[in-house]
């Protein structure tokens, strides 16, 4: 596992992003996807990734002269340690948070920026929700949401699939003293969620 400074700056973010759900990439194979890093860059990063142990060299293919290395996400590895976690500060969680939702947008950019887009088609989707949960609870809803993601991440772009981008953010919403609130009941085919004022806890998704 590895620190929050190495994996949320903004171009390895962009570079796990891309890697996540592929097999294997060479670094043209990412400059390729990511056309606005330059190679310098690009090469600086994913070498600060490898020698963190979060990339792996899966196969080397000697080319005129040079190595081609072939990487891919060590899965394990590329998770902030609950000790670092503990240790942020609520600024090192703003900044964090930034350069997450900052990716996030890019994402969507990029994506609409593209002519063939169609969102409505293509079934985009941004949604929240809320429910009232223990601690106990809570970790058993991370639990089911990251093993649904994970049964999916090993399917290849055979089949007419396409690659989709699946962000989460898990916020506690926690009420004044003198706040009533009443118990959320979330749509589920929406995403909206009927309540006086809102839950607990607020969970967003976005999917593009």
């Amino acid at each position: 596992m590895a620190t929050a400074n190495l994996l949320l700056h903004p171009v390895r973010l962009r570079i796990l992003q891309t890697l996540l759900g592929a097999d294997e990439l060479t670094t043209a194979q990412l400059r390729d996807r990511l056309p606005d890093v330059s190679p310098a860059t690009m090469y600086r990063h994913v070498g600060a990734l490898a020698q963190a142990g979060i990339l792996e060299v899966v196969r080397e293919k000697p080319i005129r002269g040079t190595v081609e290395r072939s990487y891919r996400v060590r899965q394990d590895k590329a998770l902030v340690t609950p000790e670092a976690r503990a240790g942020m500060t609520k600024d090192d969680h703003r900044r964090a948070f930034t350069v997450f939702t900052g990716a996030v947008m890019a994402d969507f950019d990029r994506y609409l920026s593209r002519d063939d887009s169609e969102p409505a088609r293509e079934g985009v989707l941004y949604r929240q929700g809320a429910v009232m949960l223990t601690d106990d609870e809570f970790t058993e809803l991370v639990d089911e949401i990251e093993a649904v993601v994970a049964r999916r991440t090993h399917t290849t772009p055979d089949d007419g699939r396409t690659r989709h981008i699946i962000s989460l953010v898990l916020v506690p919403d926690k009420p004044a003293e003198t706040d009533t609130r009443t118990d959320p009941r979330t749509d589920i085919r929406t995403g909206t969620t009927e309540a006086t004022e809102g839950g607990p806890g607020d969970e967003t998704a976005s999917e593009s």
